[in-house]
């Protein structure tokens, strides 16, 4: 009996060990799923929520463009840009969004997606690398501008190389959606002149610059330049004369 007695309570004993050994997995797996949530959830709000709804400046929306893109890029480009230097106007006022929103629908679906990877990258690159100052580890495009300023030359001064490499592919889309603004590029003294082109034979025969095959004219009449110089001073081409880049005029 008191074999059969010690025998009971044994399993008795593995009983309660089994039942408590069952509630630690419950409750750490509980414990998982909801630090799951808790980060999808802070996830989607960092990288969907509480951006402001773009108003591109041509009066149309954006095609491929994001507000979250919208406001890195407009950021990005006050940043490196700033209002009140030699240039008319700043990275703000240069539309970035616009560019950006045309050059991305120029581009293969593959580098499209490419080019906007990268833009979310600088957007959410704080969470790993701060920037001085405090609340360093928001979105760029909710740091100060001295922070953004900051930010931005830890990407071009780092020790990684692919941070720099990644800062170059940056600072080339800024660069040329910047200094490809009409009213940039008439105060560099770059925007194209205002001139009647010559045509030849060979223009019957090929589409027009950026254009498709239906803009070939096989009856187009001739022309030919007398030869009088360009005036290096003289009217530039109305898609640059006005303050919007071409093709975003309403």
């Amino acid at each position: 009996m008191v074999e059969g007695a010690s025998l009971r309570r044994r399993r008795l004993s593995a009983a309660i060990e089994g039942r408590c050994f069952s509630g630690r997995l419950f409750l750490r797996r509980v414990f998982f799923w909801i630090l799951l949530a808790l980060f999808a959830a802070y996830a989607i709000r960092r990288i969907l929520l509480g951006y402001p709804r773009p108003e591109p400046r041509s009066g149309r929306a954006y095609r491929i463009v994001a507000p979250r893109e919208a406001a890195f890029l407009d950021a990005a480009a006050e940043a490196s840009f700033p209002a009140g230097g030699v240039m008319p106007i700043g990275g703000r006022e240069a539309d970035l969004p616009g560019y950006a929103d045309a050059f991305l629908g120029s581009l293969p679906r593959h580098l499209r997606l490419q080019v906007r990877a990268m833009l979310m990258l600088f957007e959410q690159a704080t969470l790993f690398f701060p920037a001085p100052g405090r609340g360093g580890h928001r979105r760029f495009s909710s740091l100060s501008t001295e922070q953004q300023v900051a930010a931005l030359e830890g990407w071009s001064t780092s020790r990684l190389f692919p941070r720099r490499l990644a800062f170059a592919a940056l600072r080339a889309v800024l660069t040329m959606g910047y200094l490809g603004h009409p009213v940039i590029m008439r105060h560099l003294r770059l925007a194209p002149l205002d001139f009647p082109s010559p045509l030849c034979e060979a223009d019957r025969l090929y589409p027009r610059i950026g254009r498709g095959p239906d803009s070939i004219d096989r009856e187009a009449a001739l022309w030919q330049s007398d030869g009088t110089p360009l005036d290096p001073h003289g009217p530039v081409h109305p898609d640059y004369a006005g303050d919007r880049r071409p093709g975003e005029r309403s």
